[in-house]
């Protein structure tokens, strides 16, 4: 018989299904989990404050570049690389997609020549909430890209192609498909930050233009992509882009290169650990933030305040 588990999900986009999403359909394989206002262990994220009116178990997790707040929550699943037993890595990608085989190499993936001559497009480019503060050098590659040829806009930014291109993430990789490259710029360079946008373009089998994480390369296979890090400034980036579009030679061997290191599966595809770590969570005796914070009797006023607990999201 399975352990029965009192969970609720708050502060997450609007349109979280909170009976069929990856925590609750991950975790109802090990335990019965029952939905429920008064839960044993909330798990919220960054997009609103009514976790603050929960005093249970609160477990933090975001694909956003936002850094978990331990005053607040007791565990935390984020992109980051953080060395403290209250965390566990989970990137995006891992979220998004249950099985690695689309990033897998097997036998019948096509020869290189045969990806390159369905390539009928230069570069592709997908942008739909821009920054000018945060995202300008994603603006800067696209407009030195431009000056040589014309870079395909999919997005609501900056939109090239008639209205910005349906149906999801399908949509998003058949669109890339069609181009020799897609720039893949994060919305912040941290370490660990690995948002969709560089596995989707090497599921694609596009040559991805990447900026962000650092560390990206134990990840993915640096071979496999270009890193913007690799080159001292922008310019000397195009540049390189220009020469593998104009000799085959050097472009084939990026296309060659599995997605992977070693064409394996990373640790970060294995939601045996995430469900290990749950597991430690349930059994865990220690006292919550939340009680310790009831304890020392703190009490401090904000525009949180005003969220109702069953404005949930």
């Amino acid at each position: 018989m399975k352990r029965r588990i009192r969970i609720d999900f708050c502060d997450f986009w609007r349109y979280l299904d909170k009976h069929d999403n990856y925590f609750y359909n991950l975790l109802k394989e090990r335990f019965e989990v029952v939905v429920c206002d008064r839960p044993d262990f909330l798990i919220y994220s960054n997009n609103g404050h009514v976790h603050r009116h929960f005093n249970c178990v609160k477990v933090f997790y975001t694909h956003e570049p936002t850094p978990p707040n331990f005053n607040e929550c007791d565990y935390a699943f984020t992109s980051f690389f953080i060395d403290d037993p209250r965390h566990i890595r989970m990137p995006w990608y891992a979220v998004l997609y249950d099985s690695p085989a689309p990033l897998i190499k097997g036998p019948d993936f096509p020869p290189p020549q045969h990806l390159l001559a369905e390539k009928t497009k230069f570069c592709s480019y997908v942008v739909s909430n821009h920054s000018r503060r945060r995202n300008r050098n994603r603006l800067e590659i696209f407009e030195k890209l431009s000056k040589y040829k014309r870079v395909e806009s999919g997005g609501r930014f900056l939109n090239n192609i008639g209205g910005p291109i349906l149906n999801g993430f399908e949509g998003k990789i058949d669109f890339m498909r069609s181009c020799k490259f897609h720039i893949a710029f994060e919305n912040a360079s941290l370490p660990g930050y690995t948002s969709e946008k560089l596995p989707q373009a090497l599921m694609a089998r596009t040559l991805p233009i990447y900026w962000g994480n650092p560390r990206v390369a134990e990840e993915f296979n640096p071979r496999s992509f270009i890193n913007a890090a690799d080159f001292p400034d922008l310019d000397a980036l195009v540049e390189h882009i220009i020469q593998l579009d104009k000799d085959d030679a050097r472009y084939l061997p990026y296309l060659a290169q599995p997605a992977l290191p070693d064409n394996k599966p990373t640790q970060w595809f294995d939601h045996r650990r995430v469900l290990d770590r749950f597991e430690q969570i349930f059994d865990s005796t220690a006292p919550s933030v939340s009680a310790v914070r009831r304890g020392r009797r703190l009490f401090s006023f904000g525009r949180w305040m005003l969220v109702k607990r069953h404005d949930l999201s």
